[in-house]
């Protein structure tokens, strides 16, 4: 993967990102990130914030992947083994790290938004695919900054079971923050991306390797304990009744 260019960054200046810091294990490859945005519009400020964060988490050393959501199906319209439904969760799946950037709209995350967080189950066959998996949260809005969809995000990052890491990032005017070949200029929006990016990053080292860990709950212990006493009580039972 060829070195992205980022003209507005100090290079010398974002901390060298030390796994070690964290007892991060090695996990044999790069973190992981999917990004997922909002807008199906040709000139999408949602799909140009999350290439620029796509190329800081490349040069601090990601390895990334972007879904195109403009052929994936409403929810419900056709069944879940459409081929772009199985590529949004198998890239979750893929995933140890996620970045959310969604427009706002009416107050709120766009319906395009939207429709991929609800084609990912909170569980499928026994495999989650968003669950212990670190999620940053960013926005765009057309005019003055508000946090409305940062918010939302975070309710839903909390429902899909993600780490979501506590730095974010609402780019106001968004159509004053990009130039024509849609690369974001340099501000203070730009420098706050750079440092959800680079927590994103920590926190990814942080969780992974240890997420089935972090998410073992006492209330599915519990409940798979009583399944399999039941479940060896039955057959106790079927085993008695044959034998009669």
């Amino acid at each position: 993967m060829a070195a992205p260019s980022l003209p507005h960054l100090t290079h010398d200046l974002p901390a060298p990102l030390h796994a070690d810091l964290v007892g991060a294990g090695d996990a044999g490859h790069p973190p992981r990130i999917l990004l997922l945005y909002g807008s199906l519009r040709p000139q999408s400020f949602s799909r140009k914030l999350a290439l620029e964060a796509e190329r800081i988490l490349q040069h601090l050393g990601a390895e990334t992947r972007v879904f195109d959501p403009a052929t994936l199906p409403m929810l419900d319209s056709v069944p879940a083994d459409h081929p772009k439904v199985q590529e949004l969760r198998a890239l979750s799946l893929w995933s140890e790290g996620q970045v959310w950037v969604s427009p706002e709209r009416h107050g709120t995350i766009t319906g395009v938004f939207k429709n991929q967080i609800d084609w990912l189950p909170l569980e499928e066959g026994g495999v989650r695919p968003t669950q212990g998996r670190t999620l940053a949260v960013l926005q765009v809005s057309g005019g003055s900054q508000s946090f409305n969809v940062v918010n939302t995000l975070r309710v839903l990052g909390r429902w899909m079971r993600m780490v979501t890491i506590p730095n974010q990032s609402s780019v106001a005017k968004a159509w004053q923050e990009f130039d024509a070949a849609g690369r974001m200029k340099p501000s203070p929006f730009y420098d706050r991306v750079v440092d959800v990016m680079e927590e994103l990053m920590k926190f990814t080292y942080l969780v992974r390797g240890r997420a089935d860990y972090l998410v073992d709950r006492y209330s599915e212990r519990k409940g798979a304990a009583e399944a399999l006493a039941l479940a060896a009580a039955s057959g106790a039972a079927s085993l008695s009744s044959t034998q009669a």
